[in-house]
């Protein structure tokens, strides 16, 4: 008994030098337990605010993905991977900590990877809005991909925003190389997101009205007020989950001993805490657009002058993936991109998570990831352009004749709603 006593006392001893040590480590020097963007890259693209990173192959044969060690495939995937991260997350929620990585996830399943960087826009980059990161600076860090990768053909992945930026594109665009786009927490039927979506859906009626009756419009208001500096965003994140805000700071009190724990707990707190601005012109499209007038759950969205991205006539492959728990973007905000666009071939999945979790939770490799690799394996072999297959296509006897859609038990296979 005395012996155990004695034991627990020394642990305790232990732990409690432990904490103190990194709360005061914490405290003066905070990035040592910063860990993301570990992940090796080189530059293919910086101008202005707008950066392109290509992820070369990993040199070890296995990675650790969740609490699973992987094998590090050799054979790589014809079609390129390029992630798209959303405006206000800095891009370090793709390469979050070296076990729990989606750049290193997909490059050990074999792909190439490339990631576009927005930057951190500031008053300077107020007037920025839809067109210019979906027909500007997006085609522009795609051109410099194909030209580094020798490839035509891409493959799109984007979360939250990202994934808007890649529909919107594909809408404008008719890109014919784009072969895949995968979205994964994407608020296409913006009147949907919950209490914000009804109250946008509410604002609808009357803002007819007042454009019917008055000059007023948003887009009259320089964007420079607009500008919602991150602090507001991050603060606007952890206020949709408040009580789960709170008990983080409470199990980092407990856990302040394991140095593990401080590291994981610091990582994902630099992904909330220092969140990017959004320009005044994104929130003037995002705010009309987007929101009040919610075209794109309507399939067509105006982007300026003549400019309109036309979802309903995209016709690569395409999955969306929601989370079950997803306050911000709820599964019928998420799945709504299914009834629009013109794919024949495309999917949606329902993963573990709310917002954040299901893309970079401690679920998310062996649900997100794993199913999003293993659906852009299968159409990341090497074959003729879209354009050419269908020519190809159209002089077989049969052509036209819609073939059965394949049973799929990891994903819940789209049929339109009667």
């Amino acid at each position: 008994m005395l012996h155990e006593i004695a034991n627990q006392a020394s642990l305790l001893g232990e732990r409690t030098l432990q904490w103190i040590s990194n709360a005061v480590e914490r405290q003066l020097n905070g990035e040592r337990f910063m860990v993301a963007n570990q992940t090796p890259y080189e530059l293919i693209l910086q101008q202005g605010l707008l950066s392109v990173r290509r992820y070369p192959a990993l040199a070890e044969d296995y990675i650790q993905a969740g609490a699973e060690p992987r094998p590090v495939k050799r054979r790589q995937h014809k079609v390129p991977v390029v992630l798209v991260p959303p405006l206000a997350a800095d891009p370090l929620n793709f390469d979050l900590l070296p076990n729990r990585s989606l750049v290193r996830y997909l490059l050990a399943e074999g792909f190439r990877v490339y990631l576009v960087d927005f930057g951190s826009p500031d008053i300077d980059h107020s007037h920025l809005g839809l067109a210019d990161y979906t027909t500007r600076l997006l085609p522009q860090a795609l051109r410099a991909v194909r030209a580094d990768s020798g490839e035509q053909e891409l493959s799109l992945l984007g979360y939250c925003m990202g994934g808007l930026f890649c529909l919107i594109y594909a809408g404008w665009s008719h890109d014919p190389g784009l072969r895949n786009i995968v979205t994964i927490a994407s608020p296409i039927d913006a009147h949907q997101i919950g209490i914000a979506g009804r109250l946008m859906e509410a604002m609808n009626g009357p803002a007819r009205l007042v454009r019917k009756l008055t000059p007023f419009r948003i887009h009259n208001i320089d964007p420079g007020r607009l500008l919602i500096p991150g602090w507001v965003s991050s603060l606007a994140f952890k206020l949709t989950n408040p009580l789960g805000t709170l008990q983080s700071y409470v199990d980092l009190l407990m856990n302040l001993w394991d140095r593990d724990y401080v590291i994981e707990h610091q990582t994902m707190a630099t992904w909330f805490n220092k969140m990017h601005a959004y320009p005044g012109g994104i929130v003037q499209d995002f705010v009309v657009q987007v929101g009040i007038d919610n075209e794109l759950a309507a399939g067509r969205i105006r982007l300026g002058g003549r400019k309109q991205a036309l979802l309903d006539r995209i016709d690569c492959s395409m999955l969306a993936i929601a989370g079950k728990s997803d306050r911000i973007v709820t599964v019928e905000a998420a799945r709504k991109v299914l009834d629009i666009v013109a794919s024949r071939d495309k999917d949606f999945m329902l993963a573990p998570g709310g917002h954040a979790g299901v893309f970079a939770g401690s679920k998310a490799p062996a649900t997100t990831w794993a199913h999003a690799a293993q659906w852009l394996a299968a159409r990341s072999a090497g074959k003729p352009g879209r354009r050419a297959a269908r020519k190809e296509a159209a002089a077989k006897p049969g052509a036209g004749k819609r073939s059965a859609p394949r049973k799929d038990a990891a994903a819940a296979r789209h049929r339109p709603r009667r």
